[in-house]
């Protein structure tokens, strides 16, 4: 056993990149209020205005649509409560599978909603979808969807969705907070109305995200605040947060591989299924990120493998990190179908900028382990 921590946990959140620390370290030597005159508030604000054309530019997008929230779950939230109020949206379609910031904001909003269904391949039911939205008739919908699922890496069929709104005034909001720097994706030529990404999925400090806006969504407020953001989101910013941000958008392009991260997790996919021929790979039949590997090996309880795996120093996850720490049952399998017994063994493997090939071989030579002490237990009781 080794005392290194192999961390495969990467959607839940990156390790901060060398050039973010940096970034922010130099910040908090300034004193001062990014909104103040003197020289130090002008330092600070320097330092917002640059961050912000270093995440326009990742995003593919104009500087002044750039709105610095607290998270990705503020900017999704702002998205539909804020742009459901100021758009006059009559109805809410969103993915059965989406992220809990998501639902819980649509449940907020008190707006009409319906949830979309997920195939069993963890896409989205694109017949249905494009019923809902024929079905709509004067109705001004709002659409919500994420980029890439943050439990099964699966990517949702975005240009089908756009095209399905292309000749509408519905409104679409993307959550691209696990797709972010990982995906290909440019927000001013897309169909996308309203955008959220994070900080800390990327390598970037936690406590900072993004919305970005269209004109159609310009008016989704939550904070009405003292008028920071151009008046679109209040609260006096942190320049070091939103310094660490924009470096790491520049970071992450210069250190992350997507075709080596895509090696990585066919290696931990391929090598786990000689290991156990029945592994369940969710999500395998459609296109991933390569960046997370979502599977079940029977049998094998989540709880339990995921106390094993941490003491061997491998930190996986059960599937989202934001159920307060808790293991609980994945709303994003029972979507697509999964019994609750296969669901129950479910584990996210999840990889980053970092990541190497010992990390793979790590959590392999540790899952042989576990899967050997659980056969012989099985044996034994027979």
């Amino acid at each position: 056993m080794t005392n290194k921590i192999t961390y495969l946990d990467h959607h839940a959140s990156a390790p901060l990149l060398p050039e973010a620390r940096e970034a922010m370290l130099e910040m908090l030597d300034i004193v001062g209020n990014p909104s103040s005159v003197h020289a130090n508030g002008r330092k600070l604000r320097a330092a917002i205005e640059e961050a912000r054309d270093k995440v326009a530019l990742a995003a593919g997008t104009a500087r002044g649509r750039v709105i610095f929230t607290g998270s990705a779950t503020e900017a999704l939230t702002q998205a539909i409560i804020g742009g459901a109020k100021s758009g006059e949206v009559s109805r809410i379609l969103y993915g059965a599978g989406e992220h809990i910031a998501v639902i819980r904001a649509v449940e907020a909003s008190s707006v009409d909603a319906q949830p979309i269904s997920m195939l069993a391949n963890g896409q989205y039911d694109m017949e249905q979808l494009a019923q809902s939205i024929a079905d709509a008739g004067e109705q001004r919908l709002m659409v919500i969807v994420q980029q890439v699922n943050n439990e099964t890496g699966v990517i949702q069929p975005i240009a089908d969705i756009e095209d399905l709104l292309r000749e509408t005034n519905h409104l679409l909001v993307l959550d691209a907070a696990q797709g972010f720097g990982k995906v290909p994706f440019f927000f001013d030529p897309s169909r996308v109305d309203a955008m959220a990404i994070s900080a800390h999925k990327i390598g970037g400090p936690v406590g900072v995200g993004a919305l970005i806006v269209k004109p159609a969504m310009d008016g989704a407020k939550l904070i009405p605040g003292g008028g920071q953001e151009q008046g679109r989101r209040g609260g006096t910013e942190s320049a070091s947060l939103i310094a660490g941000f924009g470096a790491a958008c520049v970071g992450l392009h210069e250190r992350f591989d997507a075709l080596r991260k895509h090696e990585l997790v066919n290696l931990a996919q391929v090598e786990l299924l000689k290991i156990v021929p029945e592994t369940t790979i969710f999500g395998s039949s459609v296109e991933r990120t390569g960046t997370a590997l979502c599977f079940a090996i029977p049998e094998l309880k989540n709880n339990i493998s995921m106390i094993n795996y941490d003491l061997e120093n491998v930190s996986l996850s059960a599937g989202s990190a934001c159920s307060s720490g808790k293991v609980s049952r994945s709303h994003v399998l029972s979507a697509m179908g999964v019994g609750d017994d296969l669901a129950d063994c479910a584990l996210r493997l999840s990889v980053g900028w970092n990541s190497t090939g010992d990390d793979i071989e790590r959590f392999l030579a540790v899952t042989k382990k576990i899967v050997a002490r659980h056969q012989s237990k099985r044996g034994a009781a027979a």
